[in-house]
């Protein structure tokens, strides 16, 4: 009931923060260490899908070292790629588990379990979020629930702030086409 309670209150403080906020990686930033907080995970990330490489990029994270994130490239096709084509991927033993891509760097890291959720905006597949535990960890419905609303959640805000700062970048190009359209008259 505690850690529901808890999850409650990440959910206002990230929409209300994600609501305020047109930088997107203020908005990313803000939701990993909301996320990993809230479920008290080692850490959690968000990766975006490069689509001309087909790999994960790392949009922000929280927890994780430098040289676990420094690992290598994460192809979207060999790392918990389920969790990006059919939904919440858990994995308990990073040990023991093909989906993970790099598990000698996740075991060296302090992992344990992950969960992994696709990312989404507007019906498409965005990018993955993922949660780290440095224990062993059966996630329950309750958790992926939670997680799940926090990458739809975290997806949308991202799509506005792409659009928001599109629009402004867009507004200042006709302001400045405007501006020496004016000057070329005089």
């Amino acid at each position: 009931m505690k850690r529901q309670l808890i999850n409650y209150e990440t959910l206002l403080k990230v929409t209300r923060a994600i609501s305020h906020s047109k930088d997107p990686e203020e908005v990313v930033l803000m939701a990993v260490e909301a996320i990993a907080t809230s479920l008290g995970a080692k850490g959690c990330a968000i990766f975006l899908i490069n689509r001309k490489t087909n790999e994960l990029a790392l949009a922000a994270s929280f927890g994780l070292s430098r040289g676990y994130l420094d690992k290598g490239p994460i192809s979207a096709m060999k790392s918990i790629a389920a969790s990006l084509a059919e939904g919440p991927v858990a994995i308990y033993d990073v040990s023991d588990d093909p989906r993970i891509q790099y598990p000698e760097e996740a075991k060296k890291e302090g992992i344990s379990s992950i969960l992994s959720v696709p990312l989404i905006a507007r019906g498409n597949v965005i990018g993955a979020l993922r949660i780290y535990t440095s224990e062993p960890w059966e996630f329950t419905l309750e958790d992926v629930n939670f997680v799940q609303a926090m990458a739809q959640i975290t997806g949308m805000a991202l799509e506005m702030a792409r659009q928001y700062k599109g629009l402004k970048d867009s507004i200042e190009i006709l302001k400045s086409l405007k501006a020496r359209g004016q000057a070329k008259t005089r």
